[in-house]
């Protein structure tokens, strides 16, 4: 039996952290893009050693343990690490038929009695023909004890036929659309090959959530938008969320035509993070499906913590637009979902949202929210000083591309925006483009 060439070319990838343990990942890909077989593997059952060490050099090893790679998860590895100490550093790598992967670091979340402060990066975004994934190499060096990811992690397009000036700076791996399993298999690993990407997953756990291009775009529940039928694009659906699986440090594997997103992440005392999905149960006029809806504003009455975080990935605040009706697919095309959303709590409410390509900030009466922009995903032609000045709950707006750099304590909640000023090449800076504090559910300026 043949050994296998150099396996870990996707990187390693931590997330979903308790304060008792995580998620380890890796998938094994000696050949990440190839035309017949899922990375370049041959159709066998792969053993992978893992090991959780507190220091980078693996003196002292803590934990080690075999995990086997399967053909039919397109040799993804997902190890539950537990009885780890709470809010502490570790380090982790796997080896494989003779093979060592690089080294990640992760972070358990803190203990539930914890008033320690959090450091948080959001993002959103990032779509890989559109240019160089910069702002992941700053994001990583900020070392945040945990990564929000809040959607379009990868884009279903292919490449258009005229793409348009600075639309296509990085060829992809195929130029059609992803409609299939294996499709989606080779746009991750398009993606995941990009060394800014891996050190970002290497750099700290990561919590993510899906929004539509890891589908379709603008879909809504079963509705794709193109007039195929609801099965057929379930079976889509379905084997797109498979393949987000694979790829990325989840806690639950998707079963038959479930896939649950929403989930319940407390950080101490400090920060209960509640991560919503804005796009998979909508149901006419109503955003989250009731279940989910009857999960969250639970939580929001039930929730103790200094700051009820919500992250999810479309536009939360309401926006007037100059010329044009306000955006259907964000929860101005949900008012009432958005209204009983926030009657679910007094105040110290934190919206952390994405999609739009830029960043905002907004008051909300009861709390904030926090828009970051996107990775590398063109922005839209927004004129920012006129939608400020018909939007006055609206403080912030940039049109740079980057990510957000939150901080929250029992105190404060602070957020600067991190910016670079080009994406169309590498060795963009990162300046701070905005800072924001969080007074008495309004936002106050840090940085002028």
């Amino acid at each position: 039996m043949a050994k296998i060439q150099f396996p870990f070319t996707l990187g390693v990838g931590s997330g979903e952290p308790y304060p008792d343990g995580v998620i380890l990942w890796t998938r094994l890909a000696p050949e990440p893009v190839h035309p017949t077989k899922p990375g370049g593997m041959p159709n066998r059952s792969v053993s992978v050693r893992w090991e959780v060490a507190e220091d980078a050099a693996f003196r002292t090893v803590l934990q080690a343990g075999t995990a086997t790679a399967q053909p039919d998860w397109a040799h993804s590895v997902h190890v539950r690490v537990t009885g780890l100490r709470a809010g502490t550093e570790y380090f982790y790598r796997f080896t494989a038929e003779g093979h060592t992967s690089p080294v990640g670091r992760t972070k358990t979340a803190p203990d539930p009695l914890s008033e320690q402060p959090v450091r948080i990066g959001v993002i959103s975004c990032q779509r890989y023909e559109h240019g160089y994934f910069t702002a992941l190499k700053h994001l990583a060096a900020e070392r945040p004890d945990v990564i929000l990811h809040l959607g379009d992690y990868i884009y279903e397009y292919g490449k258009p036929a005229n793409p348009a000036p600075g639309r296509y700076i990085r060829p992809l791996e195929s130029t059609t659309e992803c409609k299939t399993l294996g499709a989606y298999r080779d746009r991750y690993a398009r993606y995941k090959t990009d060394k800014d990407l891996q050190a970002a997953h290497a750099a700290a756990p990561w919590l993510t959530l899906p929004d539509d291009h890891e589908v379709k775009d603008n879909y809504a529940g079963l509705l794709p938008g193109d007039g195929s039928s609801p099965s057929a694009f379930l079976k889509r659906r379905n084997a797109a969320f498979k393949a987000y699986y694979e790829h990325l440090p989840l806690r639950v594997k998707p079963v038959g035509n479930n896939s649950q997103f929403y989930r319940w992440r407390p950080y101490g005392k400090v920060a209960d993070l509640m991560i919503v999905d804005a796009r998979q149960y909508r149901d006419g006029r109503d955003m989250l499906g009731p279940t989910q809806e009857q999960w969250l504003t639970s939580r929001l009455r039930s929730s103790t913590a200094r700051w009820k975080v919500i992250a999810q990935a479309l536009f939360f605040a309401p926006r007037k637009f100059p010329l044009e009706p306000a955006s259907s697919d964000a929860w101005d095309g949900f008012p009432q979902s958005r209204a009983r959303v926030l009657a679910a709590v007094p105040g110290d409410l934190v919206v952390l949202s994405g999609d739009v390509h830029n960043a905002w900030a907004a008051e909300l009466g009861n709390g904030v929210e926090f828009v970051t922009s996107s990775v590398t995903s063109h922005p839209p032609g927004t004129d920012g000083s006129a939608m400020l000045a018909l939007n006055p709950h609206l403080k912030f707006f940039d049109g740079r591309r980057g990510y957000l750099l939150v901080t929250a304590s029992m105190t404060e909640f602070t957020v600067d925006y991190r910016a670079v000023p080009y994406v169309d090449r590498t060795g963009a800076p990162v300046v701070t483009a905005g800072g924001f504090r969080v007074q008495d559910n309004k936002l106050q300026r840090t940085d002028l």
